[in-house]
């Protein structure tokens, strides 16, 4: 895979709502040269072939595009070390020192244009089987992936709308720092094949023509990937944040994961459900843990009686009295409406999040100094408000970072933050603003570390309703500590992937190098071991596989220290579990376990575990031909 060429790839910034479209727009484009068309290899004798460069132009507020970077460098890709650092390869020091290399200077800031390793981390195979998530036996579907990458560093005082530095902000959730980040790439209306001559001679040529075409773009993490359907994926790419499809709002006020976190037969002490609605939640029962308010609050004084619904279909907040809205962001007579929506409860919570950003207004501060009331004023911890109602990565660029080696730092960005501004008594003894660790984290914009499906899963549960002081069911009306089984529960849920499968790097641009084409396979492998290097166990001086390849059946030959209880997960090269052999106790010495697989095992590459207990001792590589 490469930057494609007659592609625009182009990353737009919105730091004034009162002005139209972007405020700056970053756009790239990529060209590719042989330096050596006559071998089959990419790299060959210090030459590349398919060597990419790119330019790098910036507008700013519509203008006409200037050029930063005329001709940066993109490193090869990490083919293997013979190419990368071998004499007849580029005889480079080190990939690193490529990455290193094709660091550049751009406006005052730098960029960097190349694979590297995907950051991004989850159970992806595990959520797309209809939400099956397996805490217990999760594997990273993106682990030892490589990915290209565009990164800008860019100093706060280019972004800032009036070219503040950071340290003039008024306060760390000073709105005058909100910015709206958004990615897109767009191609040539017109892809032409050239055709052959009558005589047949033709050099396979493609022209493009036709004025440029926006093809896909990205926002908020996950929002065209998860929460809209399939059927508005393709018109969504196609829209920026200033043209918005208004229907696709429902997917945010009735978002369709939602449907999993509620039962068709309310358990627990549930509310009835909404008239016409229908839930699924006994059918995922990976999402378990994750069940929506439909009660919050129910019997406290001076609130709706049944308290408040959020599962799909129900009303939220939106019971409110004109009198019970006063002093809330929800008497604005502009976003009020936009809030508070009959029937559409998330437009409360999930809809600012993903398409306004939330302000630091009442109620959206933390239940810390409410008193128990929850459209009182609490604790700030969040102003990423940027009034454009489009999907936008939005940052409050004033908001301090969290040292990494700071014991509080935490995947779960801005959640962490409310949990510790909750709970914690170096915050929670004042509801006056303060820097609490991770407010830097995602939804107020997004580190590389953010466990951005968990968090988004969370939320779909109602855990910023919650910190809110929008308390789960079981917080009756007598109950004094909303710390209840429910939040645990929603607090507890994991997805078993909670960070990436190797380091980042200390400095820009932070995302690691690619993984080697000569040392990915095996790394992915080991990763189902407690350990890279697939080490013998004390248990185990030796195992084998025989015959290896096979056509049939294969011996694992073991010889053991002691006797142990052992047993053997088959997998395939995507993890996929294809047998196991039952745990068995076996004496010391030498011992055979035999496997014979069946008529669905098809060709390919295997790997054997052998487990003692949970614990895995040893990975053997199977070939079935």
């Amino acid at each position: 895979y490469h930057f494609g060429e007659n592609i625009r790839y182009e990353i737009h910034i919105k730091n004034d709502a009162t002005t139209t479209g972007d405020d700056i727009t970053y756009r790239f484009t990529f060209t590719r040269t042989n330096e050596d068309p006559t071998t089959h290899f990419n790299i060959r004798l210090g030459k590349e072939n398919l060597k990419t460069t790119y330019k790098l132009e910036q507008s700013l507020r519509g203008a006409a595009f200037t050029t930063l970077v005329a001709a940066g460098t993109v490193p090869a890709y990490n083919v293997g070390p013979r190419a990368i650092s071998g004499p007849a390869g580029l005889g480079a020091a080190s990939y690193d020192a490529l990455i290193t290399s094709a660091i550049t200077p751009a406006g005052g800031g730098k960029v960097f244009c190349g694979p590297v390793d995907d950051p991004f981390f989850v159970d992806i195979g595990a959520i797309e089987d209809l939400g099956g998530v397996r805490p217990l036996n999760a594997r990273d579907g993106l682990a030892r992936k490589n990915v290209n990458t565009i990164a800008l560093q860019i100093p706060i005082s280019a972004l800032q709308k009036t070219g503040k530095t950071g340290a003039m902000a008024a306060n760390i959730l000073d709105p005058d720092y909100v910015i709206g980040v958004w990615a897109s790439a767009s191609r040539p209306s017109l892809k032409t094949l050239v055709e052959p001559t009558a005589t047949g001679t033709t050099t396979g040529a493609q022209t493009f023509s036709g004025n440029y075409v926006q093809v896909s773009r990205l926002g908020m993490p996950l929002d065209n990937e998860v929460v809209n359907p399939v059927g508005n994926k393709d018109e969504f790419n196609a829209r920026t944040p200033y043209t918005e499809n208004a229907a696709f709002q429902a997917n945010f006020v009735n978002p369709e994961l939602a449907l999993y976190m509620a039962d068709n037969t309310p358990v627990n002490g549930a509310a009835p459900k909404p008239a016409g609605q229908t839930y699924y939640g006994e059918a995922v029962p990976g999402f378990g843990k994750l069940r929506i308010q439909s009660k919050s609050l129910a019997g406290r004084a001076g609130l709706p009686a049944n308290g408040f619904d959020f599962r799909n279909g129900a009303d939220g907040l939106s019971v409110l009295t004109t009198a019970q809205r006063a002093g809330t962001v929800f008497a604005d007579p502009t976003y009020g409406p936009i809030l508070l929506q009959a029937g559409k409860p998330r437009s409360v919570d999930i809809l600012p999040i993903f398409l306004t950003g939330v302000p630091n207004a009442i109620p959206f501060q933390l239940a810390t100094g409410k008193g128990g009331n929850p459209l009182a004023a609490g604790k700030p911890f969040i102003n990423n408000f940027l009034p454009v109602i489009g999907d936008m990565l939005r940052l409050n660029m004033a908001v301090p970072t969290t040292p990494r080696n700071s014991p509080d730092f935490s995947s779960e960005g801005l959640l962490a933050a409310a949990k510790l501004g909750l709970t914690d008594a170096r915050y929670n003894t004042s509801a006056a603003l303060q820097f609490i660790p991770n407010m830097d984290g995602f939804p107020n914009g997004r580190r590389l570390e953010d466990d951005a499906p968990r968090i988004e899963l969370q939320t779909v549960s109602g855990v910023v309703l919650a910190s809110l002081g929008l308390w789960y069911d079981d917080f009756n009306a007598t109950a004094t500590d909303p710390v209840t089984p429910q939040l645990g529960n929603v607090l507890t849920f994991t997805t078993g992937i909670e960070k990436n499968d190797t380091t980042l790097k200390a400095a820009f641009p932070y995302v690691q190098a690619p993984w080697s084409g000569t040392k990915a396979q095996l790394v992915a492998l080991a990763q189902l071991a407690p350990n890279p290097t697939l080490g013998l166990a004390p248990t185990l001086t030796m195992a084998t596989a025989y015959p290896n390849p096979s056509t049939g059946l294969t011996t694992l030959h073991l010889e053991l220290a002691q006797a142990t209880t052992l047993s053997v997960q088959i997998r395939d090269v995507l993890g996929r579990q294809v047998a196991t052999i039952a745990a068995k106790s076996y004496p010391a010495g030498v011992t055979d376990i035999k496997w014979q697989p069946n008529a669905s095992v098809v060709p390919g590459q295997y790997v054997a575990s052998l487990y003692s207990g949970k614990t895995l001792v040893q990975s053997l590589h199977i070939e079935r031909q």
